[in-house]
């Protein structure tokens, strides 16, 4: 009769376990009910923003963890050290929190005779958020833990306004980001960014996915959130064996948007570094053929009008070598692509170059004028296929010195393909347990060659770039291909809406810097000019792609230099302000000088943003060359090219008041005056 959960009044309540994060600022409750449920709740500074909140599992193979929980243990514990990335937004990360270990037991029937169940919940308190997961032990009789959806809840306290882009739809992550009040959302992909009456901020995400299903936030009724597993196609969401830990269930909370971006939650909750010395791992920027293929003026596949040549590939590798860029990319080398790839994807090689492609002449080539091919690997959502040449795939690039590859996996939900057990193919969701184990299995195995990997398509980013450096980037989102051919383009509010709520997860291979501000057909970016410029560093990603053609950046000699300068790792990283969807202004610290890079944009308002210069070191004086909007700038005309460069000399003292066009932007360098 007690199928669902039915809340209790508060006195019915008992608190089993409590803890706060080290500075107070946070706190988590667990309770149980009369009914042995199990539940939680968040307060900030004494005030709840989640409410009481139910934990469990609906299983496939056994009664549900839902009820009849008794407390078995609880135990609280403090850690605080920081940690070095290898690469990253900032370059040490302080890990500081206090843990909750609460271990309970269920008892439940089953076909006569009595199974003591245990599950235990392990919430880490920040002062900017929290992450909470579960860990099974064994199960007493060797069976699978066999798990059909999780019943794990987030019941937002406060009245709020949500940004999110659908879960399971046709193009995987690459939905516009929708805004509405949060009661009204449907199911979501995480990030979810919430504001709440009051003001503050939460984003919910997951860390450290790792061989379980991807997690998807299903609103059931008013402002109570429910995780959804994102579902097989062959059985329960999610099957384990032995004992386990479930990814870790993360709400990033802070006054404003500006302190969301600015938590390593995510980061933090993953495991240390498992690959040792990741020296070859090398963050950096790079051009290609990529855009000429999107304005229709090259192809993919071989013929009249064939991209990747040897003769294009090396008037690339000429242009990155003339400018600093150390890397070329080369989509379509390989053969396949005359295929209906995008459906299927089964007669790619990933070893076998089209006749008009040396790919060993080119990369001794490139290697001659210190650039580096960068590898191409284009699945189609095959990755039956695509297994079974990956470690051949690797290996060849490991004997050319091709130390880094972006791979794809276009398809639509649902039809990804995988191996099956007794041989053949089954379709899929990408994001499917099996579909997270491929995704990991592609990294490692690159990692066992020294090759980074920058994935499109992906399934999210949960931080696993601190446990596997070599993944450098990800796509996971709508971006500037969209500009060429999509129906609409994107909007004018695109990045900020994104650095809020994809950025909250990890890095983007967003493409920036197309100074020509158009598509194919003749179809215009909703930006101007210093806005695609501030992308190099409002869109956060270790390895960057100069979108444009060559051709572009000859005839804006100016602006390219802005992004022939601009570096793609960090030492520090501040956002001075900003708000989702409207407005943000980021500084970045360069890793490898004393310079600091500033990025702002907006949306398609035109607004006046102060930049106070704090983050600068104090006594010292700096040259600041601004890349700004100039006074006529704006996304809908023909003044989107207006674009004002100028130099001055500010301290840390100094604040900036500069202007923002409709759709614009501001990029800046700082250099220690000599």
């Amino acid at each position: 009769m007690f199928s669902s959960y039915i809340a209790m009044p508060a006195w019915a309540q008992q608190v089993v376990a409590s803890a706060a994060s080290p500075g107070n600022v946070l706190s988590v409750e667990v309770q149980i009910d009369p009914m042995g449920k199990l539940a939680y709740d968040v307060k900030r500074k004494g005030k709840e923003v989640i409410g009481l909140s139910r934990l469990g599992f609906n299983l496939a193979n056994a009664p549900k963890l839902d009820g009849n929980f008794k407390l078995v243990n609880k135990g609280v514990s403090d850690h605080d050290d920081t940690w070095e990335q290898p690469w990253g937004e900032r370059r040490y990360v302080r890990n500081h929190y206090r843990e909750l270990r609460v271990e309970v037991a269920q008892d439940t029937a089953e076909q006569s005779k009595r199974l003591k169940r245990g599950l235990t919940v392990v919430f880490r308190i920040y002062d900017d958020g929290v992450g909470f997961r579960y860990e099974f032990p064994a199960q007493p009789d060797g069976r699978d833990v066999a798990i059909s959806d999780e019943l794990t809840e987030f019941a937002v306290a406060q009245p709020a306004t949500a940004w999110w882009i659908p879960a399971g739809e046709l193009p995987g992550l690459e939905e516009l980001v929708q805004k509405a009040p949060l009661k009204e959302i449907g199911t979501a992909n995480s990030p979810l960014t919430v504001r709440l009456e009051d003001g503050t901020h939460i984003a919910f995400h997951e860390a450290a996915l790792v061989d379980y299903a991807s997690m998807w936030i299903r609103k059931v009724e008013g402002q109570k959130l429910r995780a959804q597993l994102a579902p097989s196609t062959t059985g329960p969401s999610v099957v384990r064996k032995g004992s386990f830990t479930t990814p870790w269930r993360t709400m990033r909370i802070a006054d404003d948007a500006a302190g969301l971006y600015m938590s390593d939650l995510e980061l933090n909750l993953n495991e240390p570094n498992k690959l040792g010395d990741v020296s070859w791992v090398k963050p950096s920027k790079f051009v290609g053929v990529w855009w000429g293929m999107h304005l229709q003026q090259t192809t993919w596949n071989a013929g009249p009008k064939h991209g990747a040549t040897t003769a294009n590939t090396e008037r690339y590798i000429d242009f990155a070598a003339r400018n600093g860029f150390r890397g070329v990319l080369v989509e379509g080398w390989n053969k396949g692509w005359e295929s209906d790839w995008g459906h299927g994807g089964a007669d790619f090689s990933f070893t076998q170059a089209y006749p008009d492609f040396d790919l060993p002449a080119l990369s001794t080539y490139a290697q001659q004028k210190g650039v580096r091919l960068i590898g191409h690997h284009e699945t189609g959502g095959n990755v039956a296929a695509y297994e079974k040449q990956m470690d051949a795939a690797y290996k060849l690039y490991a004997q050319l010195g091709v130390d880094s590859v972006k791979s794809g996996y276009v398809h639509e939900a649902g039809t990804m393909q995988f191996p099956s057990a007794g041989g053949g193919i089954h379709y899929g969701n990408y994001d499917s347990q099996e579909g997270v184990r491929h995704f990991v299995k592609a990294v490692t195995e690159a990692a066992r060659y020294k090759i980074a990997v920058d994935t499109h398509e992906p399934v999210k980013d949960t931080g696993l770039r601190r446990t596997y450096p070599n993944w450098l980037s990800r796509e996971g989102a709508r971006g500037v291909e969209y500009n060429a051919w999509g129906n609409p383009v994107n909007p004018v509010d695109h990045e900020v809406k994104l650095v809020f709520t994809r950025m909250l997860s990890g890095p983007m291979d967003y493409t920036p810097g197309v100074l020509s501000l158009v598509g194919a057909d003749n179809k215009v970016f909703n930006s101007t000019q210093a806005k695609q410029l501030a992308n190099f560093v409002v869109i956060y990603s270790p390895i960057v792609m100069a979108a444009d053609i060559p051709e572009n950046y000859a005839k804006y000699p100016a602006a390219f230099k802005f992004i022939r300068d601009v570096p793609t790792d960090w030492a520090d990283t501040r956002v001075l302000n900003g708000a989702v969807g409207e407005y943000v202004t980021i500084a970045r610290k360069d890793r490898k000088s004393d310079d600091w890079y500033l990025g702002a944009v907006t949306d398609g308002q035109a607004r006046t943003v102060p930049l106070p210069l704090a983050f600068l070191e104090q006594g010292k004086q700096y040259v600041a060359e601004i890349y700004r909007d100039g006074d006529a700038a704006d996304y809908r005309n023909a003044h989107r090219f207006d674009l004002v460069i100028e130099k001055k000399t500010v301290t840390a003292g100094d604040t900036l008041q500069v202007r923002l066009a409709p759709g614009g932007g501001l990029a800046i360098r700082f250099s220690p005056q000599k």
